[in-house]
């Protein structure tokens, strides 16, 4: 395994980012302040929020954000969701698996006006939607770092970088297309900090294909990580 990948220096960075002196209860990105509260994922300490937000730029070439609906897995602080209620998106729904996300994600969106077109839920990827609901574009800036299958969290923020055993990614690849609009896409941010063969190895299983959309390199610290958005479709 390369040192990037290791799921033991993630969890590191978590912890750094969770504990550190400075972290704010307010932060900037993209020209606008952003809530932060405790046990949710910083995105002023990582390049990897503002990737999602260069990708979502990318949504255009099927019509979104600019119009449509949008699911974001994984919210957060909520900045990607709010970005799309901002660019044109009707209906935005944004789900995370940490109360504190959803709590973050809610008041962002009042902060931004958005309230009124932006729902955010507590679930566990999408077992807390509405059987009926579909979307145009389905998102998800996953913890794609592969932690061992029987390692279990010691903080809720740790759910936001690694994944044990790959399972919240088997579900997501699994389940993501029938979420959309006819027509519509699912999406996955996923980086060289993760094991892209397991992914593709768990995308034959569970019956899809990966079709690389975008690719960005950053540089992530001492690390030269690599971004990319992936299309999830049926094989």
């Amino acid at each position: 395994m390369r040192a990037v990948q290791s799921f033991t220096r993630s969890l590191e960075r978590s912890e750094n980012a969770r504990t550190r002196a400075d972290r704010p209860q307010v932060f900037s990105m993209r020209g606008r302040e952003w809530d932060l509260l405790d046990e949710v994922f910083a995105p002023n300490y990582s390049p990897s929020t503002s990737v999602s937000l260069e990708f979502l730029g990318c949504f255009e070439d099927v019509e979104l954000p600019r119009r449509g609906s949008l699911l974001e897995v994984g919210s957060g602080t909520g900045i990607v969701a709010v970005m799309a209620a901002l660019m044109g998106c009707d209906r935005v729904v944004a789900s995370d698996i940490n109360p504190h996300a959803v709590r973050n994600t809610e008041l962002n969106a009042r902060r931004h006006g958005v309230a009124d077109r932006l729902r955010p839920v507590y679930s566990d990827l999408f077992a807390a939607l509405p059987e009926n609901e579909r979307f145009d574009v389905v998102f998800w800036h996953s913890n794609y770092v592969l932690a061992p299958a029987d390692y279990r969290y010691r903080t809720t923020q740790e759910c936001a970088y690694v994944d044990p055993g790959y399972e919240a990614h088997r579900r997501y690849l699994a389940e993501a297309p029938r979420w959309t609009t006819e027509g519509g896409t699912a999406f996955l941010h996923f980086s060289s900090r993760g094991d892209l063969d397991a992914l593709h190895a768990l995308a034959e299983e569970t019956g899809r294909a990966l079709i690389t959309r975008r690719r960005r390199e950053i540089q992530d610290g001492p690390d030269t990580v690599e971004h990319l958005l992936l299309q999830v479709v049926a094989a």
